[in-house]
């Protein structure tokens, strides 16, 4: 049985299924300092500098709750969170346009989550419905012989049958600070600033690649990509307005960079030149 003095310290990863390369450019939206590294085939880990939760108030739920739904809204692959406190751990998955999934333990390993949560999850991310679901299942029930630190870590184990590795040393349950260290010296590992609209925007349309999703990037000028740019103003105002009612940070900046992305790929729409 996990003791007091083996409670975690406040910590956080978000997952995206996608390359460095493809991560860095959406993440500068999220307008924090951050590492992004290799972490699997086809995955990368955002690695947060510092732990912004420690002094906005926010708890780390909600802050990493804002920050992947605002990037799986702006990007076409799913975003997993990672994080734990001093009470508490657990997951959010956000994909697209979709509601966030996600599930707590308490510090000694209590689930406190719902089991209808967990088979989303395996859905949305598409893992195997019988093998992986069972192992899922079992992070629902209580175990005396597991805290919530052994309960990321089974989740993370699941995962690697979908190809997540994460960079030796990188652990959940470690604080914010020595998560950044170890993500530091990693191969690979290269830096997230904000460097402004202009460089923000430069950097995406650097980062494009030819492929089917083409059509529904701000620089294609189709009518998917304007119809894409309509949805995340349409998105992000209802957000917006919900965290300010409920004076939640999360969704304030979540709903706040699904308004910014939103204008931004009308505004190329309006000044890009016309052939």
């Amino acid at each position: 049985m996990p003791t007091e003095s083996a409670r975690p310290a406040s910590g956080a990863l978000l997952l995206c299924r996608a390359e460095p390369h493809s991560v860095a450019p959406a993440a500068h939206l999220l307008r924090q300092r951050m590492l992004v590294s290799p972490a699997g085939e086809e995955w990368s880990v955002l690695v947060p500098e510092g732990a912004p939760w420690a002094h906005g108030g926010e708890p780390v739920d909600r802050v990493l709750t804002g920050w992947a739904t605002a990037l799986a809204v702006g990007a076409p692959w799913p975003v997993l969170a990672l994080w734990w406190d001093e009470d508490r751990a657990g997951y959010t998955l956000a994909s697209g346009f979709r509601r966030p999934v996600g599930y707590v333990w308490l510090t000694n390993g209590t689930p406190v989550g719902e089991d209808e949560a967990m088979r989303t999850f395996a859905a949305r991310l598409g893992l195997d419905p019988v093998l992986d679901m069972e192992s899922l299942e079992r992070l629902t029930r209580p175990d005396s012989a597991a805290d919530a630190r052994a309960r990321l870590r089974a989740l993370l184990a699941v995962l690697t049958r979908a190809g997540v590795s994460l960079p030796a040393g990188l652990t959940p349950g470690d604080p914010a600070d020595r998560l950044h260290e170890t993500a530091r010296s990693q191969p690979g590992t290269r830096a997230v600033e904000w460097p402004g609209w202009r460089e923000t925007v430069r950097a995406e349309l650097d980062a494009v690649g030819v492929g089917r999703l083409d059509p529904w990037l701000p620089w294609s000028g189709s009518p998917m990509a304007r119809a894409l740019a309509v949805a995340q103003i349409a998105t992000g105002l209802p957000l917006t307005a919900l965290g300010l009612r409920r004076r939640n940070g999360g969704w304030i900046v979540a709903g706040t960079l699904l308004l910014a992305h939103g204008a931004l790929g009308l505004a190329y729409d309006v000044t890009r030149p016309r052939d």
